[in-house]
């Protein structure tokens, strides 16, 4: 799976004149092998050291950008001060959207495309045409409300 994904975003890089590096390959490796994981430059050039003790962090910052840049992953940031990168699905136009607990942090991503009546409309009422979009609920998960109606009921209690 993650061979076939490489492949895939190695013809990306081709059809826009770039190579993918042994560098380039290994930052990707990484994020495919951490895609839940939303992972900033730092924490992909963490995980990289251990397998690649030579590169270095510059390394890694550029290889991402030039990545975003190529449409290949998408930076967000989810209200934490830290920019993460969030590999792009190449069977999607548009980036996923996510689910952000304000309480512990947790990430979830919604797949499916739900703007796109929205983006129809927007394109026949004001002649826009939208390119792209990205979409992200900031709310409490499951998991914290449960724990908060807990506490609620040890209070009361």
């Amino acid at each position: 799976m993650i061979d076939e994904q490489l492949e895939t975003i190695n013809r990306q890089l081709r059809t826009k004149g770039y190579k993918l590096t042994p560098q380039r390959e290994a930052t990707v490796r990484v994020l495919l092998e951490h895609e839940k994981d939303h992972l900033s430059a730092e924490d992909v050039y963490m995980l990289l050291k251990r397998s690649n003790p030579d590169i270095g962090l510059a390394t890694v910052y550029r290889s991402l950008e030039l990545l975003s840049e190529l449409h290949v992953v998408e930076k967000v940031n989810f209200g934490d001060g830290a920019t993460r990168y969030d590999l792009r699905s190449s069977d999607q136009a548009h980036h996923h959207h996510h689910l952000i607990c304000t309480e512990c942090g947790t990430v979830e991503e919604i797949k499916d495309d739900w703007l796109l009546p929205m983006e129809n409309r927007i394109e026949k009422e004001f002649g826009f045409k939208v390119l792209d979009h990205r979409l992200d609920f900031q709310g409490i998960c499951q998991v914290c409300k449960s724990k908060a109606k807990d506490n609620d009921h040890k209070a009361v209690s």
